[in-house]
């Protein structure tokens, strides 16, 4: 079954960048289906001047042109947003009349709407998130309280990544007075006690890969990376004897973010401390996320965005669509003891079950291994990750011990876990051929001593030795004997 669903376009003239982000699939996690942008620095001279420069201006208006001409090509619903630079700027309104011009009617959102945005953003990626959202632009710093699935209070303060350097010129060692005054005159100072802050934004972002690097993390996905307090105050220690040369040498890190590390770092350390927060969570969706969430209706909200994913992702490259569901509902009675956050995603393992079919039957392994591991998933954490790769590492035919890779991830019990979910799968997958009908027939139950397979006598047929030695192999590693049951006619 092949589905098609409509583009829809974001373009986001923010205070350090112009961003355009075509997105396609499912409205609960639609991918980025194109993603550019050019660093025109809108924000730049706000703090002196109060105006967006005439280069700024011309960087900007030429990424506008090139966007909407690329939009309109790909046929994609656009929605144009801007945010503090165009909000702050005397000549901010000459860059909105500009983009008129080009066809794009741009939304000047307000300090609250941005905020709010970036705190849907978040939740849209991270349903459970109880904390507080920190956003960090070019030209501000939106604070958002999120829980149960809300956006609470928001405030935006003029601290974005771009003026922070001339505040902390200006101060010196009175920034962090400066910017603990603003936090506590505001009244959010001990709002964020015990909980996370989470990070939206690339300055933040890049300050995590550089501890990524530091630390030679072995998964290098930023989403849902975390940091303690006392590490970024380690980081903003080392930034300061680190050359220029070593901080672009961080995979993924560019000029312009490399430059406004230390700044960023800065900030992050004092609102952290104001806030009482108990770690930062890197979040990679923000306010163009939380634009789309925001739009849903209640339903598509509550969508889980890890089986949507998977699901969407099992059908793109998979056999049979229906698949990945049955098979989850078919080894279900072999876990039942396990708790909803395991059966969640153990149901996502199965839905990604077939995605390594297209591959070199020498390499299927290492293609689920890598799709699982590293695929562009939400709702998900390092160490589920881990269990999901090793689940389809073990379902194509890898080895039946912990990866390797993986040990640095996850726990031993939950490597095994994940094992034993891949040998179900594998016997599921050969029984059944991929199909419906014998999975919908056959049934699996498991008792103290056995591991039973039940079948009609139609069906019997199917239990052959490939078969028996699937079931086999599973029996074991539950440590029970396997049966196959033929149910009379």
């Amino acid at each position: 079954m092949t589905r098609s669903y409509p583009r829809t376009a974001i373009i986001d003239i923010g205070s350090n960048s112009v961003r355009l982000v075509v997105y396609q699939g499912h409205p609960r996690v639609p991918a980025a289906l194109f993603n550019e942008k050019v660093m025109a620095g809108l924000g730049r001279s706000l703090s002196a001047t109060g105006a967006i420069d005439a280069g700024a201006m011309a960087l900007a208006t030429g990424a506008l042109a090139r966007f909407a001409a690329v939009a309109r090509e790909m046929e994609a619903k656009t929605r144009t947003v801007a945010t503090a630079a165009v909000r702050d700027a005397s000549n901010g309104r000459d860059l909105i009349a500009a983009a008129a011009d080009l066809g794009l009617t741009v939304e000047l959102l307000s300090g609250e709407q941005e905020a709010t945005a970036a705190g849907m953003g978040v939740l849209s990626a991270i349903p459970e998130a109880d904390g507080i959202v920190g956003d960090l632009g070019g030209g501000s710093l939106e604070l958002v309280r999120v829980v149960a699935g809300t956006v609470t209070d928001r405030i935006s303060f003029p601290l974005g990544v771009l003026r922070i350097a001339a505040l902390r010129e200006q101060r010196g060692s009175g920034f962090d007075r400066q910017v603990t005054r603003m936090i506590r005159e505001a009244g959010w100072t001990g709002r964020g006690r015990g909980l996370p802050l989470y990070m939206v934004g690339g300055s933040w972002r890049a300050l995590a890969r550089l501890d990524m690097s530091l630390t030679h993390y072995p998964l290098p996905i930023i989403h849902g990376y975390a940091l303690a307090p006392e590490t970024v105050g380690r980081l903003g220690r080392s930034i300061a004897h680190l050359s220029r040369q070593r901080l672009r040498a961080v995979p993924g890190m560019s000029a312009s973010r490399a430059a406004a590390l230390g700044d960023a770092t800065a900030l992050l350390g004092v609102v952290m401390r104001e806030l009482g927060s108990s770690e930062g969570v890197a979040s990679t969706f923000g306010l163009r996320e939380g634009l789309l969430y925001a739009a849903l209706d209640a339903k598509t909200r509550a969508l889980d965005p890890l089986i949507v994913g998977a699901r969407e992702e099992g059908r793109l490259l998979g056999r049979f669509p229906e698949h990945g569901d049955l098979l989850a509902t078919w080894i279900a009675p072999l876990f039942a003891d396990e708790t909803p956050h395991l059966a969640r995603l153990r149901h996502a393992a199965c839905l990604l079950a077939d995605v390594g079919w297209h591959a070199n039957p020498e390499f299927r392994d290492e293609r689920g291994f890598e799709i699982a591991l590293h695929g562009n998933w939400v709702g998900i954490d390092a160490a589920e990750r881990a269990m999901l790769a090793q689940a389809l590492h073990t379902s194509f035919g890898g080895a039946t011990t912990p990866h390797p890779l993986l040990l640095g991830l996850a726990t031993g019990a939950q490597l095994a876990a994940a094992i034993t979910w891949g040998l179900a799968m594998r016997f599921g997958q050969r029984f059944s051929a991929g199909l419906a009908g014998p999975l919908q027939r056959g049934a699996l139950t498991v008792t103290p001593r056995d591991l039973t397979l039940t079948l009609s006598r139609a069906d019997a047929p199917l239990y052959a030795e490939m078969v028996e030695r699937r079931h086999a192999a599973l029996a074991t590693a539950m440590k029970r004997k396997p049966a196959c049951a033929i149910q009379p006619d």
